[in-house]
Protein backbone atom coordinates (compact mmCIF):
# COMPACT_ATOMS: atom_id res chain seq x y z
CA UNK A 1 0.00 0.00 0.00
CA UNK A 2 1.43 3.55 -1.23
CA UNK A 3 0.67 6.42 1.07
CA UNK A 4 2.21 9.55 2.40
CA UNK A 5 4.00 12.52 0.10
CA UNK A 6 7.39 12.61 -0.85
CA UNK A 7 9.05 15.87 -2.41
CA UNK A 8 12.19 14.78 -4.56
CA UNK A 9 13.61 16.42 -7.69
CA UNK A 10 14.35 15.20 -11.34
CA UNK A 11 17.95 15.46 -13.18
CA UNK A 12 18.73 17.16 -16.04
CA UNK A 13 18.73 13.37 -17.81
CA UNK A 14 14.79 12.94 -16.36
CA UNK A 15 15.69 10.12 -13.59
CA UNK A 16 14.07 10.53 -10.62
CA UNK A 17 15.08 9.01 -7.01
CA UNK A 18 12.14 6.81 -5.74
CA UNK A 19 12.22 7.24 -1.69
CA UNK A 20 13.32 4.14 0.02
CA UNK A 21 10.14 3.12 1.71
CA UNK A 22 8.34 2.50 -1.78
CA UNK A 23 11.06 1.03 -3.25
CA UNK A 24 10.61 -2.45 -1.92
CA UNK A 25 6.70 -2.17 -2.63
CA UNK A 26 7.28 -1.51 -6.46
CA UNK A 27 10.09 -3.46 -6.77
CA UNK A 28 12.38 -3.41 -9.75
CA UNK A 29 9.51 -3.23 -12.69
CA UNK A 30 7.68 -0.27 -12.85
CA UNK A 31 4.79 0.70 -14.92
CA UNK A 32 4.08 4.38 -15.93
CA UNK A 33 1.33 5.90 -17.15
CA UNK A 34 -0.64 9.02 -18.02
CA UNK A 35 -2.85 9.84 -15.06
CA UNK A 36 -6.29 11.52 -15.24
CA UNK A 37 -5.04 14.83 -13.61
CA UNK A 38 -2.16 15.30 -15.69
CA UNK A 39 0.14 13.77 -13.39
CA UNK A 40 1.87 10.23 -13.78
CA UNK A 41 0.60 6.67 -12.39
CA UNK A 42 3.36 4.46 -11.58
CA UNK A 43 2.51 0.90 -10.85
CA UNK A 44 4.39 -2.22 -9.58
CA UNK A 45 4.04 -5.01 -11.74
CA UNK A 46 1.38 -7.07 -10.05
CA UNK A 47 -0.96 -4.24 -9.31
CA UNK A 48 -0.31 -3.37 -13.26
CA UNK A 49 -1.33 -6.85 -13.98
CA UNK A 50 -4.26 -6.76 -11.66
CA UNK A 51 -5.20 -3.74 -13.74
CA UNK A 52 -4.93 -4.93 -17.22
CA UNK A 53 -7.04 -8.07 -16.06
CA UNK A 54 -9.52 -5.40 -15.45
CA UNK A 55 -9.32 -3.48 -18.71
CA UNK A 56 -9.62 -6.68 -20.77
CA UNK A 57 -12.94 -7.06 -19.54
CA UNK A 58 -14.06 -3.84 -21.26
CA UNK A 59 -16.08 -4.15 -24.60
CA UNK A 60 -14.23 -3.21 -27.27
CA UNK A 61 -17.52 -1.78 -28.73
CA UNK A 62 -17.76 0.76 -26.54
CA UNK A 63 -16.27 3.83 -27.54
CA UNK A 64 -15.65 5.25 -24.06
CA UNK A 65 -13.65 1.94 -23.77
CA UNK A 66 -11.63 1.94 -26.35
CA UNK A 67 -10.26 5.91 -25.98
CA UNK A 68 -9.58 4.79 -21.91
CA UNK A 69 -7.47 2.25 -23.60
CA UNK A 70 -5.62 4.36 -25.65
CA UNK A 71 -5.30 7.15 -23.10
CA UNK A 72 -3.99 4.58 -20.31
CA UNK A 73 -1.53 2.40 -22.28
CA UNK A 74 -0.77 4.35 -25.28
CA UNK A 75 1.41 6.57 -23.48
CA UNK A 76 2.57 3.83 -20.82
CA UNK A 77 5.84 2.98 -20.38
CA UNK A 78 7.77 -0.01 -18.53
CA UNK A 79 10.67 1.73 -16.33
CA UNK A 80 13.46 -0.14 -14.53
CA UNK A 81 15.10 0.60 -11.15
CA UNK A 82 18.70 1.29 -11.32
CA UNK A 83 20.70 0.58 -8.78
CA UNK A 84 20.67 3.86 -7.10
CA UNK A 85 17.12 3.50 -6.49
CA UNK A 86 16.11 5.58 -9.72
CA UNK A 87 13.99 5.10 -12.87
CA UNK A 88 14.29 7.25 -15.79
CA UNK A 89 11.08 9.02 -16.94
CA UNK A 90 10.52 9.28 -20.57
CA UNK A 91 10.49 12.78 -21.74
CA UNK A 92 6.77 12.70 -23.24
CA UNK A 93 5.57 11.29 -20.00
CA UNK A 94 7.36 14.59 -18.23
CA UNK A 95 6.35 16.92 -20.59
CA UNK A 96 2.62 15.40 -20.38
CA UNK A 97 2.90 15.82 -16.35
CA UNK A 98 4.34 19.10 -16.08
CA UNK A 99 7.34 17.50 -14.55
CA UNK A 100 10.38 19.82 -14.58
CA UNK A 101 12.34 19.67 -11.89
CA UNK A 102 10.76 19.42 -8.28
CA UNK A 103 8.29 16.81 -8.34
CA UNK A 104 6.23 15.39 -5.68
CA UNK A 105 5.29 11.85 -4.94
CA UNK A 106 2.09 10.71 -3.49
CA UNK A 107 0.75 7.19 -1.72
CA UNK A 108 -2.66 6.92 -3.73
CA UNK A 109 -3.30 3.24 -2.45
CA UNK A 110 -2.24 0.77 -5.31
CA UNK A 111 -0.23 3.02 -6.93
CA UNK A 112 2.18 6.53 -6.56
CA UNK A 113 1.52 9.47 -8.15
CA UNK A 114 4.09 11.80 -9.81
CA UNK A 115 3.13 15.39 -9.46
CA UNK A 116 4.57 19.04 -10.68
CA UNK A 117 5.05 20.12 -7.46
CA UNK A 118 3.24 23.58 -8.34
CA UNK A 119 0.57 21.97 -9.56
CA UNK A 120 0.27 19.35 -6.70
CA UNK A 121 -0.20 22.30 -4.33
CA UNK A 122 -2.82 24.21 -6.27
CA UNK A 123 -4.45 21.10 -6.25
CA UNK A 124 -4.23 20.35 -2.75
CA UNK A 125 -5.10 24.14 -1.83
CA UNK A 126 -8.21 23.97 -3.89
CA UNK A 127 -9.26 20.73 -1.76
CA UNK A 128 -8.64 22.39 1.53
CA UNK A 129 -10.26 25.71 0.55
CA UNK A 130 -13.86 23.76 0.97
CA UNK A 131 -14.03 20.75 3.55
CA UNK A 132 -17.51 20.67 3.45
CA UNK A 133 -17.47 19.93 -0.46
CA UNK A 134 -14.85 17.46 -0.13
CA UNK A 135 -16.81 15.47 2.58
CA UNK A 136 -19.83 15.72 -0.07
CA UNK A 137 -18.26 14.10 -2.57
CA UNK A 138 -16.67 11.61 -0.42
CA UNK A 139 -19.92 10.75 1.02
CA UNK A 140 -21.34 10.36 -2.22
CA UNK A 141 -19.08 8.00 -2.77
CA UNK A 142 -20.01 5.68 0.13
CA UNK A 143 -16.41 6.80 1.93
CA UNK A 144 -17.99 8.87 4.44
Amino acid sequence: MFYGRFGHSIDDKGRLILPSKVRIDLGLGVYATRGIDHCLYLYPRAEWERLSDKMRQLPLTNKDARQFRRFFYGEASELEVDKQGRILIPAYLREYAGLKTEVVLIGAEDHLEVWNAEAYKQENTALEQDPEALAQKLSVLGIL
